[in-house]
């Protein structure tokens, strides 16, 4: 039986994260860009060789579950950046962060019953919310924060045609991996900036 649509795209984006994270191997910048590629390529599709009648990435993804189209974006920003100068300012980048880092405090500890407000059920195609979120978009793009206006632009579409099986806008804009990520980022950034000064003395 072929896998769908969902399935596949599942399964490609597990073997992304694994494609991406062999940057973070000890010596891995002595690699040239060339045997780099060679390794992520290997890994990639290592990935999506059945194993015991299912592929390694179709079990990291039974337990991690969908990564949001805003995780996405990210690891293949990673994964282009040394081929095509496609990596984005700095700013943009802490800006969605920080977004991010906002966005699952507000969200996670009401969807589990911090309060009586359960922003999680607004991702159900809430029109307020969606016009809120474009809005948002329009704004960043504005503001040249180009990052957290394709995040939320991707977020939406692919909401909009139903990529994944959950029908929620919120799993398309974050998720837990990614939440982490954002949260670990700001916090590192913020303990180094008062740092800065006091160096240049």
């Amino acid at each position: 039986m072929m896998p769908n649509f969902t399935d596949l795209t599942g399964l490609a984006s597990v073997a992304v994260v694994g494609a991406a994270a062999v940057a973070l191997l000890p010596g891995i910048r002595r690699f040239t860009l060339y045997r780099l590629a060679m390794l992520q390529g290997a890994v990639f599709v290592l990935m999506l060789i059945p194993f015991s009648g299912m592929p390694l990435a179709a079990y990291v993804r039974g337990a991690t579950g969908d990564l949001s189209i805003t995780a996405l974006v990210l690891l293949w920003i990673t994964l282009l950046r040394p081929w095509c100068n496609c990596g984005v300012n700095d700013a943009s980048r802490h800006a969605l962060l920080i977004l991010v880092a906002l966005a699952a405090l507000a969200l996670y500890p009401m969807a589990l019953g911090a309060g009586a407000f359960d922003p999680y059920r607004l991702g159900y195609g809430d029109p307020l919310f969606v016009s809120a979120l474009l809005l948002a978009a329009l704004a960043a793009w504005l503001r040249k924060l180009t990052l957290i206006a394709l995040c939320i632009a991707f977020a939406a579409l692919a909401w909009a045609a139903g990529w994944y099986e959950s029908g929620n806008l919120w799993d398309y804009l974050i998720d837990p991996f990614v939440t982490i990520y954002a949260l670990a980022a700001v916090m590192i950034r913020a303990v180094r900036a008062p740092s800065k000064p006091a160096s240049r003395e």
